[in-house]
Protein backbone atom coordinates (compact mmCIF):
# COMPACT_ATOMS: atom_id res chain seq x y z
CA UNK A 1 0.00 0.00 0.00
CA UNK A 2 1.30 3.43 -0.97
CA UNK A 3 0.04 6.59 0.71
CA UNK A 4 0.92 10.25 0.78
CA UNK A 5 0.98 12.83 3.54
CA UNK A 6 -1.89 15.26 3.33
CA UNK A 7 -0.98 18.57 1.72
CA UNK A 8 1.70 17.20 -0.59
CA UNK A 9 -0.81 17.27 -3.48
CA UNK A 10 -1.45 20.99 -2.93
CA UNK A 11 0.57 24.18 -2.91
CA UNK A 12 2.28 24.76 0.46
CA UNK A 13 0.58 26.84 3.14
CA UNK A 14 2.65 29.90 4.15
CA UNK A 15 5.78 28.19 2.75
CA UNK A 16 5.51 25.40 5.33
CA UNK A 17 6.72 21.99 4.24
CA UNK A 18 3.78 20.39 6.05
CA UNK A 19 0.40 21.82 7.04
CA UNK A 20 -3.27 21.00 6.76
CA UNK A 21 -4.45 22.12 3.26
CA UNK A 22 -7.65 23.92 4.24
CA UNK A 23 -8.70 25.02 0.77
CA UNK A 24 -7.93 21.79 -1.08
CA UNK A 25 -8.14 18.85 1.33
CA UNK A 26 -11.25 17.46 -0.35
CA UNK A 27 -9.80 17.79 -3.84
CA UNK A 28 -6.71 15.85 -2.79
CA UNK A 29 -8.75 12.63 -2.62
CA UNK A 30 -9.55 12.63 -6.34
CA UNK A 31 -5.99 13.67 -7.26
CA UNK A 32 -4.58 10.87 -5.12
CA UNK A 33 -6.90 8.34 -6.75
CA UNK A 34 -5.88 9.47 -10.24
CA UNK A 35 -2.17 9.01 -9.45
CA UNK A 36 -2.76 5.63 -7.83
CA UNK A 37 -2.37 6.31 -4.11
CA UNK A 38 -4.22 3.99 -1.75
CA UNK A 39 -4.19 6.26 1.27
CA UNK A 40 -3.93 9.87 2.46
CA UNK A 41 -2.35 10.35 5.88
CA UNK A 42 -4.24 13.21 7.50
CA UNK A 43 -2.53 16.06 9.37
CA UNK A 44 -3.87 17.04 12.78
CA UNK A 45 -2.07 20.19 13.92
CA UNK A 46 -2.61 22.82 16.58
CA UNK A 47 -3.67 25.67 14.31
CA UNK A 48 -7.48 25.73 13.99
CA UNK A 49 -7.67 22.15 15.23
CA UNK A 50 -11.24 22.65 16.44
CA UNK A 51 -12.22 23.17 12.79
CA UNK A 52 -10.17 20.26 11.43
CA UNK A 53 -12.58 17.83 9.71
CA UNK A 54 -11.17 15.08 11.93
CA UNK A 55 -12.62 16.97 14.91
CA UNK A 56 -16.12 17.78 13.69
CA UNK A 57 -19.23 15.70 13.01
CA UNK A 58 -19.64 17.26 9.57
CA UNK A 59 -15.99 16.69 8.80
CA UNK A 60 -16.16 12.99 9.64
CA UNK A 61 -19.21 12.63 7.40
CA UNK A 62 -17.45 14.34 4.50
CA UNK A 63 -14.32 12.22 4.90
CA UNK A 64 -16.43 9.06 4.77
CA UNK A 65 -18.12 10.32 1.59
CA UNK A 66 -14.77 11.05 -0.07
CA UNK A 67 -13.22 7.70 0.81
CA UNK A 68 -16.29 5.95 -0.59
CA UNK A 69 -16.30 8.05 -3.78
CA UNK A 70 -12.58 7.72 -4.56
CA UNK A 71 -11.48 4.50 -2.89
CA UNK A 72 -8.63 6.43 -1.22
CA UNK A 73 -8.52 5.49 2.45
CA UNK A 74 -7.55 7.28 5.64
CA UNK A 75 -5.58 4.70 7.62
CA UNK A 76 -3.18 6.93 9.54
CA UNK A 77 -3.29 10.32 11.24
CA UNK A 78 -0.09 12.29 11.70
CA UNK A 79 -0.77 14.12 14.97
CA UNK A 80 1.59 17.09 14.58
CA UNK A 81 -0.43 18.68 17.39
CA UNK A 82 1.84 16.80 19.77
CA UNK A 83 5.00 18.25 18.25
CA UNK A 84 3.76 21.70 19.21
CA UNK A 85 2.24 20.44 22.47
CA UNK A 86 4.63 17.73 23.70
CA UNK A 87 4.14 15.33 26.60
CA UNK A 88 7.54 16.25 28.06
CA UNK A 89 9.03 19.45 29.50
CA UNK A 90 5.54 20.89 30.11
CA UNK A 91 3.34 21.43 33.14
CA UNK A 92 1.09 18.77 34.64
CA UNK A 93 -1.91 20.77 33.41
CA UNK A 94 -0.57 20.79 29.84
CA UNK A 95 0.09 17.05 29.96
CA UNK A 96 -3.48 16.42 31.07
CA UNK A 97 -4.84 18.69 28.35
CA UNK A 98 -2.74 16.87 25.76
CA UNK A 99 -4.05 13.54 26.98
CA UNK A 100 -7.65 14.72 26.68
CA UNK A 101 -7.01 15.92 23.11
CA UNK A 102 -5.44 12.55 22.28
CA UNK A 103 -8.39 10.62 23.71
CA UNK A 104 -10.90 12.73 21.74
CA UNK A 105 -8.83 12.28 18.57
CA UNK A 106 -8.80 8.52 19.19
CA UNK A 107 -12.60 8.50 19.40
CA UNK A 108 -12.86 10.44 16.15
CA UNK A 109 -10.34 8.13 14.47
CA UNK A 110 -12.31 5.07 15.55
CA UNK A 111 -15.39 6.49 13.80
CA UNK A 112 -13.40 6.56 10.55
CA UNK A 113 -11.83 3.12 10.87
CA UNK A 114 -8.34 4.61 11.18
CA UNK A 115 -5.62 2.04 11.97
CA UNK A 116 -3.20 4.22 13.91
CA UNK A 117 -2.48 7.71 15.19
CA UNK A 118 1.15 8.71 14.78
CA UNK A 119 2.77 10.67 17.60
CA UNK A 120 5.85 12.62 16.41
CA UNK A 121 8.47 12.75 19.16
CA UNK A 122 11.13 14.65 17.28
CA UNK A 123 12.49 18.20 17.38
CA UNK A 124 10.43 20.15 19.95
CA UNK A 125 8.76 16.98 21.28
CA UNK A 126 11.87 14.76 21.33
CA UNK A 127 12.66 12.54 24.33
CA UNK A 128 15.93 13.78 25.82
CA UNK A 129 16.64 11.52 28.79
CA UNK A 130 15.55 8.51 30.81
CA UNK A 131 13.20 10.51 33.02
CA UNK A 132 11.34 11.79 29.96
CA UNK A 133 11.16 8.28 28.55
CA UNK A 134 9.53 7.18 31.81
CA UNK A 135 7.04 10.04 31.54
CA UNK A 136 6.08 9.07 27.98
CA UNK A 137 5.60 5.42 28.95
CA UNK A 138 3.42 6.39 31.92
CA UNK A 139 1.25 8.77 29.88
CA UNK A 140 0.78 6.51 26.88
CA UNK A 141 -0.11 3.49 28.99
CA UNK A 142 -3.14 5.42 30.26
CA UNK A 143 -4.45 5.30 26.67
CA UNK A 144 -4.36 1.48 26.50
CA UNK A 145 -8.01 0.92 27.54
CA UNK A 146 -9.21 3.15 24.69
CA UNK A 147 -6.76 1.57 22.26
CA UNK A 148 -8.21 -1.83 23.08
CA UNK A 149 -11.79 -0.59 23.01
CA UNK A 150 -11.34 1.02 19.57
CA UNK A 151 -8.75 -1.46 18.23
CA UNK A 152 -6.66 1.59 17.39
CA UNK A 153 -2.87 1.75 17.38
CA UNK A 154 -0.59 4.52 18.61
CA UNK A 155 2.59 4.75 16.56
CA UNK A 156 5.66 6.64 17.75
CA UNK A 157 7.98 8.53 15.42
CA UNK A 158 11.10 9.24 17.43
CA UNK A 159 14.64 10.55 17.05
CA UNK A 160 15.89 8.17 19.76
CA UNK A 161 18.83 5.92 18.81
CA UNK A 162 17.70 2.46 17.66
CA UNK A 163 18.32 0.50 20.87
CA UNK A 164 16.66 3.18 23.00
CA UNK A 165 13.61 3.24 20.74
CA UNK A 166 13.44 -0.55 20.94
CA UNK A 167 13.62 -0.27 24.74
CA UNK A 168 10.73 2.21 24.73
CA UNK A 169 8.49 -0.19 22.78
CA UNK A 170 9.48 -3.09 25.02
CA UNK A 171 8.49 -1.07 28.07
CA UNK A 172 5.15 -0.04 26.55
CA UNK A 173 4.62 -3.79 26.11
CA UNK A 174 1.41 -3.80 24.11
CA UNK A 175 0.82 -4.96 20.51
CA UNK A 176 -1.14 -1.79 19.63
CA UNK A 177 1.96 0.37 20.17
CA UNK A 178 4.24 0.59 17.14
CA UNK A 179 6.82 2.70 15.30
CA UNK A 180 6.54 4.96 12.28
CA UNK A 181 9.95 4.71 10.62
CA UNK A 182 11.14 7.77 8.70
CA UNK A 183 13.95 7.11 6.22
CA UNK A 184 14.87 10.78 5.86
CA UNK A 185 14.92 11.70 9.53
CA UNK A 186 17.16 8.72 10.25
CA UNK A 187 19.62 9.71 7.54
CA UNK A 188 19.75 13.30 8.83
CA UNK A 189 20.64 11.99 12.28
CA UNK A 190 23.38 9.76 10.87
CA UNK A 191 21.77 6.50 12.01
CA UNK A 192 22.56 3.22 10.26
CA UNK A 193 19.42 2.02 8.50
CA UNK A 194 20.34 -1.66 8.83
CA UNK A 195 20.99 -1.37 12.57
CA UNK A 196 17.70 0.48 13.05
CA UNK A 197 15.42 -1.81 11.10
CA UNK A 198 16.97 -4.96 12.54
CA UNK A 199 16.64 -3.52 16.05
CA UNK A 200 12.97 -2.50 15.96
CA UNK A 201 11.64 -3.71 12.62
CA UNK A 202 8.94 -5.94 14.11
CA UNK A 203 7.29 -2.82 15.58
CA UNK A 204 7.18 -0.82 12.32
CA UNK A 205 3.58 -0.18 11.24
CA UNK A 206 4.23 2.54 8.63
CA UNK A 207 7.26 3.88 6.77
CA UNK A 208 7.57 7.55 5.85
CA UNK A 209 9.61 7.82 2.68
CA UNK A 210 11.78 10.90 2.37
CA UNK A 211 15.42 11.80 1.75
CA UNK A 212 17.50 14.24 3.79
CA UNK A 213 21.12 15.26 3.92
CA UNK A 214 23.16 14.54 7.03
CA UNK A 215 22.22 17.12 9.71
CA UNK A 216 20.25 18.96 7.04
CA UNK A 217 17.01 19.44 5.18
CA UNK A 218 14.69 17.33 3.04
CA UNK A 219 15.81 16.91 -0.57
CA UNK A 220 14.54 15.10 -3.67
CA UNK A 221 14.43 11.32 -3.40
CA UNK A 222 17.78 9.79 -4.32
CA UNK A 223 19.79 13.00 -3.85
CA UNK A 224 20.43 12.94 -0.08
CA UNK A 225 22.01 10.63 2.48
CA UNK A 226 19.11 8.21 2.93
CA UNK A 227 20.19 4.80 1.64
CA UNK A 228 16.78 3.78 0.35
CA UNK A 229 18.08 0.73 -1.49
CA UNK A 230 19.66 -0.59 1.70
CA UNK A 231 16.46 0.17 3.63
CA UNK A 232 14.39 -1.85 1.19
CA UNK A 233 16.87 -4.71 1.27
CA UNK A 234 16.37 -4.90 5.05
CA UNK A 235 12.60 -4.49 4.74
CA UNK A 236 12.68 -7.58 2.53
CA UNK A 237 14.94 -9.40 4.99
CA UNK A 238 12.54 -8.87 7.92
CA UNK A 239 9.45 -9.55 5.81
CA UNK A 240 7.93 -6.07 6.13
CA UNK A 241 4.62 -5.94 4.26
CA UNK A 242 3.10 -2.77 5.69
CA UNK A 243 2.37 0.58 4.06
CA UNK A 244 4.76 3.19 2.70
CA UNK A 245 3.79 6.86 2.90
CA UNK A 246 5.47 9.55 0.83
CA UNK A 247 6.59 12.54 2.88
CA UNK A 248 9.23 13.66 0.40
CA UNK A 249 10.51 17.07 -0.68
CA UNK A 250 8.16 19.51 -2.36
CA UNK A 251 8.51 20.99 -5.85
CA UNK A 252 6.89 23.77 -7.86
CA UNK A 253 4.23 21.47 -9.32
CA UNK A 254 2.93 19.39 -6.37
CA UNK A 255 0.88 16.97 -8.48
CA UNK A 256 3.58 16.15 -11.01
CA UNK A 257 6.15 15.96 -8.22
CA UNK A 258 3.97 13.49 -6.31
CA UNK A 259 3.39 11.47 -9.47
CA UNK A 260 7.16 11.16 -10.00
CA UNK A 261 7.71 10.25 -6.34
CA UNK A 262 4.99 7.61 -6.57
CA UNK A 263 6.77 6.01 -9.52
CA UNK A 264 10.13 6.19 -7.72
CA UNK A 265 8.64 4.36 -4.75
CA UNK A 266 6.86 1.84 -6.97
CA UNK A 267 10.20 1.00 -8.57
CA UNK A 268 11.78 0.36 -5.16
CA UNK A 269 8.91 -1.87 -4.13
CA UNK A 270 9.02 -3.77 -7.42
CA UNK A 271 12.78 -4.23 -7.24
CA UNK A 272 13.09 -5.34 -3.63
CA UNK A 273 9.75 -6.53 -2.27
CA UNK A 274 7.69 -8.07 -5.05
CA UNK A 275 8.34 -11.72 -5.73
Amino acid sequence: MIGIIQGRLSQPINNKIQAFPWSSWEEEFSIAAEIGFDDIEFIFETENYLQNPLWTTGGLKRIKELTKETGVMLNHICADYFMENPFVRVSREQKENNLQVLKKLMEQAMNLGVKSIELPMVDNSRIENEAEKNQVVEILQTAVPLMEKYNLGLSIESSLPPQELKDLLERLAHPLFSITYDTGNSSSLGYDTEEEILAFGKWISNVHIKDRVLHGTTVALGTGDADLSKSFEIFKQIGYSGPFTLQAARAEDPVENSRNQYQYLQNLISQYLKK
